[in-house]
């Protein structure tokens, strides 16, 4: 599916918001507390998903919230991600994913370290088990549908 970024679930993350300035932002905060604030008011810059938005999405698998994810290909070959959750930390955490590979090309989100990402936040050692898995999950899903939706 060719189209622009515009057209669907716009959002502000990868473009006004880039994966720097979000690390920055939660690096210089060493208290869970003030790391948890942060990830509430991206959860709040990522829009909620319509229902007819969510019908082109696929649901994640393994988060403990619900978690909804699609991808469109624009016409220069890079994605457009997009997607919504039910939980606030994980709309949050998701909103970081979106920053780090909105509008990158397959090769390059296939590249990210997003656990290296993450560690730089100074998040993983701060997330649930169970958050960790669903972030996981929600690299996991990113990368296969990169791979679905690249041709061979």
């Amino acid at each position: 599916m060719t189209s622009t970024r515009h057209e669907l679930a716009p959002h502000p993350f990868g473009t006004e918001i880039g994966i720097q300035e979000i690390v920055e932002q939660l690096s210089t905060h060493k208290a869970w507390e003030d790391k948890y604030r942060l990830l509430i008011q991206f959860a709040r810059k990522l829009p909620t998903l319509t229902n007819e938005e969510i019908q082109q999405t696929q649901e994640v698998k393994g988060c403990e919230n619900r978690v909804w994810i699609g991808a469109l290909i624009n016409d220069d070959e890079t994605f457009h991600f997009y997607g919504d959750s039910e939980g606030r930390v994980v709309k949050g955490l998701f909103a970081i994913l979106l920053a780090a590979i909105e509008q990158k090309t397959a090769k390059e989100i296939m590249e990210i370290d997003f656990n290296g990402l993450l560690a730089q936040t100074g998040l993983s050692g701060q997330l649930s088990e169970s958050r960790q898995n669903g972030i996981q999950a929600l690299i996991t899903a990113i990368q296969n549908i990169v791979s679905e939706m690249t041709p061979a």
